[in-house]
């Protein structure tokens, strides 16, 4: 990157790293149990929502006792369940159409990531009704109140119950560009691990390692402040604790919840420090073929932070000595190897593979731009790198 497009950036991502302080953040309020919904929207005399969800969870009984209990309560729920891996923006209209329709009152996201991107984009139209998707994306241009918001992970990884994102693809150019304002930000989010349970194992593993990327790129970025960074940790230590235990045994609810617990807090570290490259070549490969996001994120991760070199050898040795393998004593390049290291493991563990099998070698240069276009000035990543440089990930993970 030349040193005028450095200079810009590192100026951007200072002037938000100082007004962070000052910026209307919030947590959402925590709910343990989908059984608490009824009694809140009561309390808030809701008598309508509209649920956000995707056919597999539908079609699993999932989102069944929370439809029973709501129906039990005298509030009626409107069901969209068309959302797909990556929401798009036919998602998006289909569902505010349905909305308006049944004369909702509220929304709840029911899912992994993406129906939680839907709900808020919806929600975001709801609040917005004569702009479109794509005059949201970027940064602070929603400005107004959504209709109450709830999300409800199926998923340990997102995060995306506690953020002011929501990443959406253009149904006609495939384009995936993301919307970041505070009101996008859930009013509760519940983590009830039950509805976590019948996950497959390899979702509970590239969700998981979803939650680890939000926290080390949040961690080792250059906008972080205590409260974030000790976030991140914790959240990396409940990664490495929980996360072969939920693989292994599904039915471990403390597992489960653990997992539950250590997204949320990686969601609210990256809504705060933000994430890095990683994210932008990850939404790049979601949008063009649909590649899900967090196997995106677990492929891609060690590669990443292998480029970012000496520049976060010290940030990655204090996560090695948070996790137990490795001590001050040693040197930062020797405990961010370390770290490195313990992500190809669990990789590997996880049965996680290094290539993906999509790309074809003729998007790269496009793929790179788009990636360059989300995360430069944006991400306060520890190495700038310009879309030329970033071609280097989608070769290292291009199956040859």
């Amino acid at each position: 990157m030349n040193c005028i497009k450095k200079a810009y950036c590192r100026t951007y991502q200072t002037v938000f790293r100082i007004a962070l302080p000052v910026l209307p953040y919030r947590d959402p309020a925590l709910l343990h149990s989908t059984d608490d919904l009824p009694a809140l929207f009561r309390k808030k005399g809701i008598s309508r929502v509209l649920l956000v969800t995707d056919k597999s969870i539908r079609d699993l009984g999932i989102t069944k006792h929370l439809e029973k209990n709501l129906a039990a309560a005298g509030i009626k729920c409107a069901v969209y369940d068309k959302t797909v891996a990556n929401p798009t923006t036919d998602n998006v209209e289909e569902a505010r159409k349905l909305y308006i329709k049944r004369g909702c009152q509220a929304i709840i996201g029911f899912g992994g990531g993406s129906s939680m991107d839907c709900a808020k984009a919806v929600g975001a139209r709801i609040a917005k009704p004569k702009q479109s998707l794509a005059q949201m994306k970027g940064i602070l241009k929603i400005h107004k109140k959504l209709p109450l918001l709830v999300a409800i992970p199926t998923t340990a990884g997102t995060g995306s119950e506690t953020t002011l994102a929501a990443v959406i693809t253009d149904s006609k150019t495939r384009h995936k560009y993301p919307i970041n304002d505070f009101p996008l930000i859930p009013k509760y989010a519940v983590l009830d691990p039950e509805v976590t349970r019948t996950l497959p194992r390899s979702v509970t593993a590239t969700t998981g390692m979803d939650a680890l990327t939000h926290a080390v790129e949040a961690y080792i970025g250059r906008s972080t402040i205590k409260e974030t960074r000790a976030d991140a940790i914790e959240a990396v230590q409940l990664v490495f604790d929980n996360i072969f235990e939920a693989c292994e045994n599904g039915d471990n609810m403390d597992a489960r919840r653990n997992m539950l617990h250590a997204a949320y807090l990686a969601g609210c570290a990256f809504s705060k420090s933000y994430v890095g490259y990683v994210h932008a070549v990850a939404h790049s490969l979601g949008g063009r073929y649909n590649v899900p996001h967090g196997l995106a994120n677990a492929v891609l991760l060690p590669f990443v932070l292998e480029s970012y070199g000496e520049s976060a050898h010290r940030k990655l040795h204090e996560l090695a000595v948070a996790i137990g393998i490795s001590d001050y004593n040693e040197s930062d390049r020797d405990g961010a190897n370390k770290f490195i290291a313990a992500v190809k493991d669990m990789k590997k563990r996880l049965d996680i593979p290094d290539t993906i099998k999509e790309i074809k070698e003729k998007d790269i240069p496009r793929l790179a731009k788009y990636a360059d276009k989300e995360g430069n000035p944006l991400y306060p990543v520890p190495k700038l790198m310009d879309a030329k440089e970033l071609e280097q990930f989608y070769y290292r993970v291009m199956e040859r």
